[in-house]
């Protein structure tokens, strides 16, 4: 089973998809490609993995 990701992950996730297409199917990539924008590590890195497991899944 997995861990459900809050409302604020989800919807900064979907969004920076949206917008930017740098994003690949790699966690350490897209944590260094949101480096300066995200307030806490924390938080970085459940976006990227939210973000790493959405590319993913599209492929």
């Amino acid at each position: 089973m997995g861990r459900i990701k809050s409302k604020l992950i989800k919807r900064t996730g979907r969004e920076l998809l949206s917008e930017e297409g740098k994003f690949s199917g790699d966690f350490d990539s897209n944590k260094n490609v949101l480096k300066g924008t995200m307030p806490s590590k924390k938080i970085r890195n459940q976006v990227a993995g939210y973000i790493t497991r959405k590319v993913k899944s599209k492929r």
